[in-house]
């Protein structure tokens, strides 16, 4: 690929002029000769300016430092697969992936998408001192884009694992990824948004979806990469974009690093997800009006509109009309978000819920059942089942 490059020599003269406070005139009139005081001011606004670029340059190694530390723990992956259709051919689907560590033993993390269709001796996992290995098992789980990659290389670094709930909305992150594969490309940037759980991404069936957003530029191969915060803790697994363009428009979305982990663990445990069931049924049509109408303040938590029979919420006495406003410690925002809430709570778990019901608050507590204990107790869609 050719990279074309073109100097606006001018604009950026007129653009530096006007930052500094100078006309277009000033930038090309001769310099006259400068008196001893005039000399010495400028010796000491030039001395200022040294002192507040090394202040910057000493800011800036922090983001060095994050990129030298991680480096060892992402890894380039490749996955050759066969399309369908009438003329099959071999295409090649380039992600990025992170080495994480658990039970001893050392797993890449990565998108389900990356390596979906591909055979496991198809896919090749490049480290950062260039050497291939393949994995040897996968595990991947199709309602979170999440895949877990086996490995035996030795000397291998597991990233850092931050805590993704104490995120907060303008934190500065650097996305690190093989874009259009070009492997181990850094961007920076910060949170934007928190929570996004209703992305219609293609034909990727993604249920439980909790994503951060960042504007740290994501492309196509950005995949399974980490987005990273200036301790060089991972905190979240670069996913997918909004872009009409099919490049970075400065929207991008990262799977929360503790939901990752959670699915990461099961499938390498169980080698599947087992996914907790309450056994409500939820208002996702519960609105501000609805809530002041109910006696609460504002919008909060979501409502219950039905009870499966012998589920968890009909042992615990939950009631149809209930609005469910805390789940385990977490404060509910909506149906989706303790949809989520719920399937990443491990199985038989009692967990504390506060209900508001007939004005006032109470508190309830559940042990949460297995879902496949239930599959065939569950009304249809498109009511969310937590």
């Amino acid at each position: 690929m050719i990279m074309r490059r073109r100097t606006w020599l001018l604009s950026g003269l007129m653009a530096l002029g006007v930052l500094l406070g100078a006309s277009l005139d000033d930038l090309f009139t001769p310099a006259v000769a400068q008196s001893g005081s005039e000399s010495d001011d400028r010796q000491t606004a030039l001395a200022n300016l040294a002192g507040e670029v090394a202040y910057l340059e000493r800011q800036g190694n922090i983001l060095k430092s994050v990129v030298r530390l991680a480096s060892p723990s992402i890894v380039h992956i490749e996955a050759r697969k066969m399309t369908g259709g009438a003329r099959p051919r071999m295409i090649e689907e380039a992600g990025s992936g992170i080495i994480i560590a658990e039970g001893g033993a050392h797993y890449v993390l990565t998108n389900r998408h990356v390596i979906r269709d591909a055979a496991r001796e198809r896919i090749t996992i490049r480290l950062h001192d260039s050497r291939e290995v393949v994995p040897t098992r996968v595990w991947s789980d199709p309602e979170t884009d999440i895949a877990v990659l086996a490995i035996a290389a030795p000397r291998v670094i597991p990233a850092q694992i931050g805590d993704s709930s104490g995120v907060d909305i303008g934190e500065f992150v650097l996305a690190v990824g093989s874009p259009f594969g070009l492997s181990r490309s850094v961007t920076f940037g910060i949170i934007s948004a928190k929570g996004r759980r209703d992305l219609e991404l293609g034909g990727d069936e993604i249920r439980y979806q909790d994503f951060l957003q960042t504007d740290a530029a994501i492309n196509p191969g950005n995949s399974g990469g980490p987005l990273l915060n200036l301790r060089c803790e991972v905190i979240g697994m670069n996913t997918a974009i909004a872009s009409s363009s099919g490049g970075s428009e400065g929207i991008g979305f990262t799977i929360p690093i503790n939901m990752a982990m959670v699915i990461a663990r099961q499938l390498i445990e169980h080698g599947y997800v087992a996914r907790a069931f309450l056994g409500v049924n939820l208002d996702s049509e519960f609105s501000a009006s609805m809530a002041e109408q109910m006696g609460l303040p504002r919008l909060m938590g979501t409502r219950v509109t039905a009870i499966t029979p012998e589920s968890p919420a009909a042992a615990a006495d939950l009631q149809v009309g209930d609005i469910i406003l805390s789940y385990d410690g977490t404060p509910v925002e909506d149906d989706v978000h303790l949809v989520n809430l719920v399937s990443l709570t491990r199985i038989n778990k009692e967990v504390r819920l506060v209900v508001f019901r007939d004005g006032q608050e109470r508190e309830v507590r559940v042990s949460v059942g297995d879902r496949a204990a239930f599959n065939d107790r569950q009304p249809a869609r498109p009511v969310q089942h937590p």
